[in-house]
């Protein structure tokens, strides 16, 4: 089986790589990767040099590079998480989000299409849904209302995959994700970005009153979930993935679970004003995937962030060299001074 990862090197595209490579060792895995701020490749770097995995410095907005990639070699399958990911980043700008999201997505499908790929896998989110009150779950047919740039060109690239699906009969499978934690998760997100600022002593900016509600997954998890839609999912189907039920912490929760675990004090929380239109609360409903596919989450949030804080103090030298340059800029720009 021939197995094409876009944005692999990334957070949750490096974890599911080194989870195919386990689970799969016979599948031949390419990664295809922009190398962008968020992807780094000395995430797979070990697998890379040890020929457990091809790489292709490759950006999905340039369609002549896909459509050469994709005709030079036949693929069976390919798991597209390739995206610009992060809501604060796409309020200040929404272009590249329009860019890479949409239109690259769209590359994608053309290139896979033609080619003939067996199945495509979209990587999706549920912020495609929009915010929830304090009761109720995102299912499969919750209609979108996205609330942020990021989250409707989300939206719309699952749009394009549905349409390629009903238009053309590809084969497709779309997932949508609750916010995932866990090893090499790029430390502007909440749960790196305040375990890193708390070992430095440096504050913890907290959005709003710190209210705000999500529910969360251990990526590995998400990477079995992916798996199992992969070889199970019915073509042309949405799945919800998440932690279920018992998975839902306020931002505030998470911080204090943290620093916790840390020993550090709660004097590190720097309340700072909310972003426009946070949603309020995230939860989705996984008994289609617990039903027809037999997944359900395994790893406990007390557990997965434990061993996800082990891994951050493990690996200083990865985070250290993140944090500086052109991410101060933006950490400026966006909290104020990193203190």
């Amino acid at each position: 089986m021939k197995v094409v990862v876009t944005g692999g090197a990334g957070f949750i595209g490096s974890n599911l790589v080194y989870y195919l490579r386990k689970a799969r060792p016979h599948w031949e895995i390419s990664v295809i990767d922009a190398l962008t701020y968020a992807g780094n490749l000395e995430n797979i770097l070990s697998l890379i040099k040890t020929g457990q995995v091809n790489f292709s410095k490759l950006d999905i907005t340039d369609a002549t590079d896909i459509e050469a990639f994709f005709s030079e070699k036949k693929h069976d399958i390919v798991f597209h998480l390739a995206a610009e990911s992060h809501v604060d980043r796409s309020i200040h700008s929404a272009a590249e989000f329009v860019s890479t999201n949409v239109a690259g997505t769209q590359n994608l499908i053309t290139a896979c299409r033609v080619t003939g790929v067996k199945r495509f896998v979209h990587v999706s989110t549920d912020e495609v849904y929009g915010s929830l009150g304090d009761e109720g779950f995102f299912t499969e047919s919750t209609p979108l209302d996205p609330t942020s740039p990021y989250a409707a060109s989300k939206a719309a690239s699952d749009l394009m995959v549905l349409a390629a699906h009903k238009t053309h009969g590809m084969d497709t499978v779309i997932t949508r994700c609750t916010n995932n934690y866990g090893p090499y998760q790029f430390p502007e997100k909440l749960i790196p970005l305040f375990i890193t600022n708390a070992l430095e002593n440096k504050s913890l900016p907290l959005y709003g009153d710190g209210a705000n509600v999500r529910s969360w997954i251990f990526v590995d998890d998400h990477s079995e979930a992916l798996l199992k839609v992969c070889e199970s999912g019915k073509s042309g189907q949405v799945y919800n993935i998440g932690g279920g039920h018992d998975s839902e912490l306020s931002n505030r929760q998470v911080t204090s679970e943290i620093l916790k675990l840390l020993g550090k004090s709660e004097d590190l929380i720097k309340m700072v004003a909310d972003r426009p239109a946070h949603d309020r609360r995230y939860a989705v409903d996984i008994s289609k995937i617990e039903s027809e596919l037999g997944w359900s989450p395994k790893v406990k949030f007390s557990k997965g962030i434990e061993q996800t804080i082990n891994w951050y103090l493990s690996n200083p030298d990865w985070w250290q060299s993140i944090k500086s340059g052109d991410y101060l800029d933006y950490y400026k720009k966006h909290y104020g001074e990193m203190r």
